[in-house]
């Protein structure tokens, strides 16, 4: 596994090493030791799936301490647009977002820690997308904000048109520096 670390402090993204043949590929998604050794040591205590159509855009949802999460992102089928906002308030990089397609053909996955808020949009027909986390979900330590929050400036590839939202993402707020 490669583990490259992003422009904003504590996001990394890990390429895993891919073998194929004629049968089809192999590879390692995940390697505690690789973790530990780039990332620090991490227990991951759930794993989630979504699959989600085109133009579905998800987030920017994010959990309050203590119940904040880490997440480990990977796309198992299709595409996605997938984005990690930081909403840590000591942090020098305070509302800047890290954006990065994710797909099963490239295998990339990303590694978000706690501080972020998380979102993404589909890019494909559909999309099925895996993460782990090393904090349980609770429901009254959720937030999320708006994915067209103006003081973000996100770069979505898609239209506000096309993207479709929950209620419960229509209704957020926006993120303000």
């Amino acid at each position: 596994m490669v583990f490259e670390e992003a422009p904003i402090k504590g996001i990394w993204i890990i390429t895993p090493r891919v073998f194929c043949d004629e049968r089809g590929y192999f590879m390692e998604s995940y390697l505690r030791e690789s973790f530990a050794r780039h990332i620090g040591p991490i227990e991951f205590v759930q794993e989630n799936e979504s699959l989600s159509r085109f133009g579905v855009t998800r987030g920017l949802h994010y959990q309050e301490d203590p119940h904040a999460q880490s997440k480990y992102i990977r796309v198992v089928e299709g595409e996605i647009f997938d984005v990690a906002v930081d909403i840590r308030r000591e942090s020098p990089t305070l509302g800047q977002a890290f954006c990065l397609n994710l797909s099963s053909e490239n295998k990339k996955q990303l590694f978000i820690p706690k501080g972020f808020a998380h979102g993404f949009c589909v890019l494909s027909p559909v999309a099925v997308v895996q993460y782990k986390t090393d904090a349980f979900y609770h429901p009254g330590s959720e937030g999320v904000f708006h994915v067209s929050s103006p003081d973000l400036a996100i770069p979505w590839p898609l239209s506000d048109g096309e993207m479709i939202l929950s209620e419960k993402d229509k209704q957020a707020c926006p993120f303000r520096l």
